[in-house]
């Protein structure tokens, strides 16, 4: 939905309705496929949140571009801020970015962070080891120094893999060269040992880089499978998902999406070039992204999610049973809460999202910026049939196409009524019991109300059309 059409009015007083039906804390309540979700702010007020981690410990962490560190109790809510790293350089797209918790974290305490820092005239980015003491972050050590960057198209995303080791996304910096330029850590993926060397097995001898020809990727994720996948944001077109390989180029700055123009088939053949898997023009300014397969979202399951900044949107990407290819590919929560930035997924299936409005190129709303809890109504998801709490109910809800009505209160027959954003009717109909239809096919992406009146009772209740 083009964000001009809805207001901050238009957002709080569809809220308002929705928390009709749901708990006091709860913001919306929406289906993924036919699982009835919540979704809650579990914290606002903070500034640029970059990265989301569920660790070990049962708590969410987190940084902020600024210098952040916090450590948040999600059964409490109580956030610690648990370090501030005073030589954090926050200018455009630069700051404190990616993190990582060593996958031993009760032998391991070492937490990994990403930061961008002044270096003379120039930027750089650097990526230092603190230890969990238990209370705070300490003993930095500075593992890798002076990679490349820039105010953008700095990446980076940490993540460990199966084998052990950590891997980095680094932007090119600007300088478009740099990711096709093998003396470069810019416009990479680095595969670090959790000490900082060099492992022994990188596809270059005594090289951190592990692929290459990248822009900015900003999103890192294994799969179970030790399959890894990453975000990467395009110029002005193909912004791309990419599934990352050892010793691959990824083509930039001579291929942007697919091969699909002569000369750029002719570098990729010439330079072993992975297409990605998916590509999007025009682009979404793609961010975080992490794996979903739990049995709480089924039709999240086996699917990469993924945010997005100037699109405002979290997009699931279903996966092809071996995770080489993308099934199909569904938007939500279009313009919602603006600028998304990251995406974890807990243990027990509840996903967090890292709202970012306030990094310059958002426009902040009340309360901004947020973590948002989502969460099915069921741990093991919940039928249509069993929910009713005495509003009608749309399904599915977002809707893409058809969807159909139930509501327990209707009687032989009625009306209804469906209004748009600004309160207008663009659509009436004949209410028939116990379920009816309504088609969108029409509609634009975005809010509406359906109202029902029957047998001298009125009821409304908001939907999502995709």
């Amino acid at each position: 939905m083009n964000n001009h059409i809805k207001s901050n009015l238009i957002i709080v007083s569809v809220i308002a309705l929705l928390s009709v039906a749901c708990s006091k804390e709860s913001e919306s309540q929406l289906y993924i496929g036919s699982t009835a979700i919540d979704t809650t702010t579990i914290i606002s007020g903070i500034d640029t949140p970059w990265e989301l981690l569920y660790g070990p410990d049962g708590y969410l962490w987190f940084t902020e571009r600024a210098g952040k560190v916090s450590r948040f109790n999600l059964l409490t809510g109580e956030r610690n801020i648990i370090l501030t790293i005073p030589d954090v350089l926050e200018y455009g797209e630069a700051g404190l970015l990616g993190m990582a918790l060593h996958p031993g974290f009760d032998a391991e305490p070492w937490v990994y962070l990403v930061y961008n820092y002044s270096s003379g005239e120039f930027i750089k980015e650097r990526l230092v080891r603190y230890v969990w003491n238990g209370s705070t972050l300490t003993d930095g050590i500075t593992l890798i120094n002076n990679i490349p960057a820039n105010s953008y198209h700095n990446g980076s995303r940490l993540a460990f893999g199966p084998d052990g080791k950590l891997y980095m996304s680094t932007g090119d910096a600007g300088f478009t060269s740099n990711s096709q330029n093998p003396n470069s850590l810019a416009g990479k993926i680095l595969r670090i040992n959790p000490d900082g060397s060099i492992p022994a097995d990188n596809p270059v001898a005594g090289s951190y880089i592990w692929a290459s020809g990248l822009r900015n990727t900003q999103g890192l994720v294994f799969s179970p499978d030790g399959l890894l996948y990453g975000s990467e944001h395009g110029p002005n077109n193909d912004d791309e998902l990419n599934l990352l390989e050892e010793g691959r180029n990824y083509g930039w700055p001579a291929v942007a999406g697919f091969c699909d123009l002569p000369a750029e088939i002719t570098f990729c053949q010439e330079n072993n070039v992975k297409e990605p898997l998916y590509a999007w023009t025009p682009t979404l300014a793609v961010a975080g992204i992490d794996y979903y397969n739990h049995e709480a979202i089924p039709h999240w399951q086996h699917s990469v999610l993924m945010t997005s900044l100037k699109a405002s949107k979290l997009v699931s990407l279903k996966l092809s049973t071996d995770g080489l290819s993308i099934v199909s590919a569904e938007n939500w929560f279009d313009g919602f809460w603006g600028r998304l930035r990251d995406v974890c997924v807990s243990p027990g299936g509840k996903i967090y999202l890292a709202v970012s409005n306030r990094d310059g190129r958002g426009t902040p709303r009340p309360g901004d910026d947020r973590i948002i809890e989502i969460s099915a109504v069921s741990p093991t998801g919940i039928s249509r049939a069993s929910v009713n709490d005495g509003r009608p109910k749309v399904i599915p809800n977002p809707v893409n196409g058809t969807g159909l009505v139930e509501w327990d209160g209707l009687k032989a027959s009625g009306e209804y009524f469906i209004l748009d954003a600004t309160g207008t009717i663009i659509a009436t109909g004949k209410a028939t019991a116990p379920a009816f239809s309504i088609s969108t096919a029409l509609y634009k992406p975005g809010y509406y109300i359906l109202r029902i009146n029957s047998d001298n009772q009125t009821v409304s209740t908001p939907f999502l059309v995709m």
